[in-house]
């Protein structure tokens, strides 16, 4: 059966559990410290497999989160043109799995250095660390930002140009506290709004028109 926590925490959860063993040994009170620590990183990282409701009309949630903006944009790396963001606010409590809106080939990918300033302010997006990738298939197209924020300082993709991915695959994971932007075409009907709680790979975003 599939453990459903993120081989990523591993390190963390390795010496996290040797400083509970020792501290346990000289303090019982000093290792609730790292016990308490221990068990959040098991929460964290928690990872459970979910029930794809696959739809090729449909993008899909790239992640949890609570929708902090839905806009107009002006797309110059994939897009080239005009498009509508929505972007996803992740607390610490949420998981941090990033999922595929569609299905398709990533045809684009692109890493970019930057700040960590809160993942909740408006132009985290233009000035954080941020790795993006561009999923096309013969329908549509679509563009997904990972981005740290202030607590948030590694995001992580396994997936490269050429993969093919299915609808709702587990494509990366951002560390901590961060930011999922999905871009879509300026046609798209948009089904979320500001406010709303989504789930990657479970909440419909938008309706390919």
């Amino acid at each position: 059966m599939r453990i459903p926590v993120r081989k990523e925490s591993l390190p963390y959860l390795i010496i996290l559990s040797l400083l509970f063993a020792i501290f346990y040994y000289l303090n019982f009170y000093l290792s609730l410290i790292p016990l308490l620590s221990l068990l959040f990183i098991i929460y964290f990282f928690r990872d459970p497999d979910r029930k794809i409701i696959l739809n090729d009309s449909y993008f899909l949630s790239p992640a949890d989160g609570t929708v902090m903006e839905v806009k107009e944009i002006e797309e110059s790396e994939f897009f080239k043109g005009k498009a509508i963001k929505v972007s996803i606010f992740l607390s610490i409590f949420n998981i941090h799995v990033n999922r595929s809106p569609i299905k398709g080939k990533v045809v684009y990918k692109n890493y970019r250095p930057g700040k960590y300033l809160p993942a909740f302010k408006s132009h985290a997006s233009d000035i954080n660390e941020r790795n993006s990738i561009g999923i096309e298939n013969s329908k549509t197209k679509v563009l997904v930002h990972q981005i740290t924020g202030f607590v948030a300082r590694r995001i992580v993709c396994w997936s490269n140009v050429n993969d093919n991915l299915e609808q709702g695959e587990r494509f990366g994971l951002i560390k901590f506290g961060s930011c999922t932007e999905i871009i879509m075409p300026l046609n798209t009907e948009i089904k979320v709004k500001k406010g709303d709680t989504v789930k990657g790979g479970l909440t419909i975003i938008g309706v390919i028109k």
